[in-house]
């Protein structure tokens, strides 16, 4: 049985930066994308409205966010494209110091 979760994040608001990260995500790094299969995650999709991104996965059983963290944390190519997206990404108002995508929490389903 799958599981759904959604997580936000905002974009630097200028619209050049906003493009690029949109261009970027046109042609995601193959080491990235197979980090994100070999974690359980079935399928992802990110939503942009203006600067704000709203990224929904589908995960299976044997998915975890802290075994996807350490994986991620040990992949170079994955931190290297990480590093990358911070050019572009701005933290929630709330986030903790270093945290980018915050899960959210669903308040209604049909």
């Amino acid at each position: 049985m799958s599981r759904r979760y959604c997580l936000t994040l905002d974009l630097k608001d200028d619209p050049e930066l906003i493009a690029q990260y949109d261009a970027w995500h046109q042609s995601v790094w193959p080491e990235v994308l197979d980090s994100i299969r070999e974690a359980g995650i079935e399928a992802m999709t990110i939503y942009r409205l203006q600067n704000r991104l709203c990224m929904i996965m589908d995960v299976g059983e044997e998915f975890s966010f802290a075994a996807k963290s350490a994986a991620d944390a040990a992949n170079l190519r994955v931190q290297a494209w990480e590093q990358l997206m911070w050019d572009y990404q701005e933290p929630l108002p709330w986030a903790a110091h270093g945290e980018k995508w915050m899960l959210m929490e669903p308040i209604f389903a049909l």
